[in-house]
């Protein structure tokens, strides 16, 4: 890399004037213009652009206790991003819901990379949620016959879920025990719903049962012994699926990353092995750069659980170069907890927000998942550019900083 201080200004600046999304000086008309999109689109962002106030007397129950009025925060549109899904197929602005200036700028940035590529695949590969509850018994022997007893329960168990909900079914049990404890994992699926508040009942109808059911009462029990990853990252969540896992992969031509990215495959695969490194030596689980960043702002412009960016934002990124130079990216997200029903996805606000990729309702869910992990992926790519060519720093002075 030339230091000079000329060539230096110059790919610093390179960052900011490299997509269209600028620091907002005239807010009214571009606000219009994306809105006058969305509208041509069929999306009427009444209540995001506040031309009809959100009813205070609306129910509330299930989303917030002492209730005092609405926390307002900025949306802006990232993309469109060009998405080749089992559920996600075409372009799609995305919303993102944050107070970080140069975000939906950088994400801006890697969408348009991704999408003048021929758009990223991202697939949703399989779909779990776990309750874990612990039981302790008065010794082993006792808790070696509990577990034989409930593998021969498994089927009572599945009926005993379908008689709380008609989305969550009981997919697998498993067992970890350790001396006269077990704690069981149950595994579920909840069809378009997240699904925390469905698994917890289901699992608490089955642990009624077996306090019922079974010669011996345990000396503790807990609906959750905190296996389960809940709001947390956790190796588990690597290994293996909490929500809906999903796959995204993209090729950059490497005059794409030139034009858009302002950096080479070779640069940015020299950063991502470097960023590996020090994440491993870190002790993180993953090797993410900031999924957490996209994946918050649209988890609370969807009326998502905004914690479970905890686990979801675990995952495994790869940057190499192909045969002929250019740069592969994929991005694996085995516990993204989304739902486009149910929570918070139907207060107005966050209605609009699933509405702008019509991922609001039932079927809905794995096309909402495909396009998390594809914005992932391309906050990920936008960024590591950033870093390769040294313009993490300008982007955030002219972006995030008031003027």
């Amino acid at each position: 890399m030339d230091y000079s201080r000329s060539n230096k200004l110059k790919k610093q600046n390179a960052f900011t004037t490299s997509f269209s999304l600028h620091k907002v000086h005239d807010v009214d008309d571009k606000t219009n213009k994306y809105l006058s999109k969305l509208k041509d689109a069929g999306v009427d962002l009444k209540y995001i652009n506040g031309n009809e106030p959100i009813d205070h007397n609306q129910s509330l129950d299930g989303n917030i206790e002492n209730f005092i009025g609405y926390m307002q925060l900025p949306v802006g549109l990232a993309g469109p991003l060009l998405v080749n899904g089992n559920y996600a197929q075409g372009n799609y602005n995305i919303p993102l819901a944050t107070s970080e200036g140069a975000l939906v700028a950088s994400y801006s940035r890697g969408m348009k990379a991704c999408s003048l590529s021929g758009g990223v695949t991202s697939i949703c590969v399989n779909q779990s949620v776990q309750r874990t509850p612990y039981f302790k018994f008065e010794n082993l022997r006792i808790a070696l016959e509990f577990v034989s007893w409930l593998k021969k329960k498994y089927n009572k168990f599945e009926t005993l879920v379908k008689e709380t909900s008609n989305y969550c079914e009981l997919s697998n049990m498993d067992f970890l025990q350790e001396g006269n404890s077990v704690t069981i994992v149950f595994e579920y699926t909840t069809g378009d719903a997240a699904g925390q508040n469905m698994v917890t009942i289901a699992t608490d109808k089955i642990c009624t049962f077996i306090l019922e059911d079974f010669n011996h009462q345990p000396t503790n029990w807990y609906i959750e012994g905190n296996y389960a990853g809940d709001k947390k990252p956790t190796m588990n969540s690597l290994s293996s699926t909490r929500g809906k896992k999903v796959i995204a992969e993209v090729v950059i031509p490497k005059e794409v990353v030139s034009s858009v990215l302002k950096s080479t495959p070779e640069n940015i695969c020299n950063y991502f092995l470097t960023s590996t490194l020090s994440t491993i030596q870190a002790g993180a689980i993953g090797n993410p750069g900031h999924i957490a960043n996209g994946l918050t702002a649209l988890y609370l412009a969807c009326g998502q659980d905004a914690a479970c960016v905890a686990e979801s934002s675990v995952g495994v990124l790869r940057m190499e170069l192909t045969e002929n130079k250019d740069l592969y990216t994929a991005l694996t997200l085995p516990a993204l907890i989304v739902g486009t029903v149910g929570g918070g996805t139907h207060l107005p606000t966050q209605k609009e927000g699933l509405r702008i990729m019509n991922c609001l309702g039932v079927n809905k869910a794995q096309k909402f998942a495909e396009l998390c992990c594809a914005t992932a992926l391309a906050g990920e790519l936008s960024i590591a550019a950033a870093i390769a060519e040294d313009h993490f720093t300008s982007a955030h002075k002219s972006l995030g900083r008031k003027s």
